[in-house]
């Protein structure tokens, strides 16, 4: 082969591997808690270490698309662009405390009823998964580390958890039942009834306990779907 084509044939192929695609692209969208988590030390970075640690290098992208005060029709809105338009290959929805949270003690928004929640919700893991992607659905975690209190918050939360749990069911979505997996880490870590800093630095946003928490339970059902 003449120098110069093999010259030139290297650089192509290199430059072709340099604009490879990964073959994992895995989009977490949601709220605060997740716009927080792609931080160093949050849950979405902690994910993205473990997962460069597990596999070689370049196969997989992890992306933080949170947008803290977002509910379920904010997800809706701005799904094409900051979820679909990457070409994930797995989308992993953590929402909800908003949707229930900010029927509570807040002037200026309001919460998400049952319904478009639900409805929402559901419309919103049918498009991604008729894109051909695979939807991990969490349910929403804590508004207060007491998950027995019978606060009307928490007491709501544990109606719109249930709600996700059925869209999980009715899409065949992977359920990531965080709900339970924090009641069953409080109950343990939380015997008093705290309602902030064990898992939470304010009942809902999570601590350095917190994300190493949610990190270990997200990467458990990824592990899975990989």
């Amino acid at each position: 082969m003449n120098p110069k084509i093999g010259w030139l044939v290297a650089m192509v192929l290199l430059l072709a591997a340099g604009c490879a695609q990964p073959e994992t692209r895995i989009v977490f969208f949601g709220d605060s808690i997740t716009e927080a988590g792609a931080q160093p030390g949050g849950y979405v970075s902690l994910v993205a270490e473990e997962l460069d640690a597990e596999h070689a290098p370049g196969t997989i992208e992890v992306i933080g698309a949170g947008i803290s005060g977002n509910k379920v029709p904010h997800l809706q809105a701005r799904l094409d662009e900051d979820v679909l338009t990457h070409g994930p290959t797995h989308v992993v929805i953590y929402i909800g405390i908003n949707d229930v949270w900010h029927h509570f003690e807040f002037e200026s928004v309001t919460g998400t009823d049952a319904v478009t929640y639900r409805d929402g919700l559901t419309v919103m893991v049918k498009t991604i998964q008729e894109a051909g992607v695979d939807v991990l659905l969490c349910t929403p975690s804590v508004i207060g580390e007491d998950t027995n209190s019978e606060a009307p918050p928490n007491h709501l939360l544990r109606d719109y958890a249930e709600l996700t749990r059925s869209v999980a069911a009715v899409t065949g979505a992977t359920l990531c039942d965080l709900r339970q997996a924090f009641e069953e880490a409080l109950a343990e870590l939380n015997p008093e009834g705290a309602y902030e800093g064990v898992l939470t630095t304010d009942g809902v946003h999570l601590n350095d306990a917190g994300n190493r928490m949610v990190a270990d339970f997200m990467l458990e059902h990824l592990r899975q779907a990989l």
